[in-house]
């Protein structure tokens, strides 16, 4: 459990001695003014910021609120944030967090699960990192959930959940994209003025709630498949694999060959004749004819 306590700026922090200069760079970064996507530039205030070294310090502050395996933990209305030090890049982690922070500071209604991390997704600048590959995979294996369904997977297993990031990341950007502006802006605004979610998706993209999870269906298969990944450079992955599979295949037929080979030969020891200038250049250079 984090031993000290201390205040940089607005953030306090809970640490423990080790981790103390990463918990202060961390605080630093927490409390400085940012743009957030959609809702525009403010800092978030006084929070409380909980730096823990491994899985066992952040099980016991998440108490079961998300998996063991998690990075970061927010709860917005305590103004807490709790930060894996081993988990990846704590830096980056901590923007996922502090977008949550950003969201609900200005949001006072609920948004559902997806929507909540998708757009963590998005403002912490980590879609681009997540979609390709997860989402290629995903739509070629058939497992696109209904965004209902994706509030699970994203408290699944971290297999499915990294996957359900990116999934969730889409759909938020697939909310901007059905706009006639292409932005986020008009969902968040009415969300900021208190309209029900389902209400703000409908006055901006036109589509009931269920009718926007059909077309953003639609959107991802036609976005992401495997004929995409391979033509922008999933193809070359495929090369090598193949490449390193067929010469582990050879190596593995040709064994028993090279066993047969090898039997009967015997390696006669070689004295320690002293061979002269002169010696060398009498000797042929090739060896005589070989009977096969």
């Amino acid at each position: 459990m984090p031993g000290m306590r201390i205040a940089v700026g607005d953030v306090t922090v809970l640490v423990d001695r080790k981790s103390l200069p990463l918990g202060t760079a961390l605080a630093e970064a927490a409390g400085q003014a940012r743009t957030w996507l959609g809702l525009g530039r403010f800092d978030l205030g006084e929070l409380v910021l909980v730096v823990v070294p491994d899985t066992n310090g952040f099980r016991a502050w998440s108490r079961g609120r998300v998996p063991a395996w998690g990075a970061g933990l927010t709860l917005p209305g305590s103004r807490l944030i709790v930060i894996r030090a081993d988990a990846g890049d704590p830096f980056e982690t901590l923007l996922h967090e502090l977008a949550h922070v950003a969201l609900h500071q200005r949001i006072a209604g609920r948004v559902p699960l997806w929507f909540d991390e998708g757009y963590a997704v998005l403002a912490a600048g980590e879609y681009g990192r997540l979609a390709g590959l997860q989402l290629n995979v995903a739509v070629a294996s058939g497992r696109v959930p209904t965004l209902r369904a994706l509030d699970a997977e994203l408290r699944g297993s971290s297999n499915d959940a990294e996957a359900g990031y990116a999934l969730a990341g889409s759909a938020v950007a697939y909310l901007a994209r059905r706009n006639p502006t292409g932005r986020l802006e008009p969902m968040l605004q009415r969300l900021v003025t208190g309209m029900p979610f389902e209400e703000a998706v409908l006055a901006t993209t036109g589509l009931h709630e269920d009718r926007f999870d059909a077309a953003w269906h639609r959107d991802v298969r036609q976005r992401y498949n495997w004929l995409i990944w391979l033509a922008t450079g999933g193809a070359w992955l495929v090369v090598t694999l193949l490449l390193v599979w067929g010469a582990a295949w050879r190596r593995h037929r040709d064994a028993p060959r090279r066993a047969a080979l090898n039997e009967g030969w015997i390696i006669e020891e070689l004295d320690d004749e002293e061979i002269t200038v002169a010696d060398a250049a009498r000797r042929p250079l090739d060896p005589p004819d070989s009977v096969g």
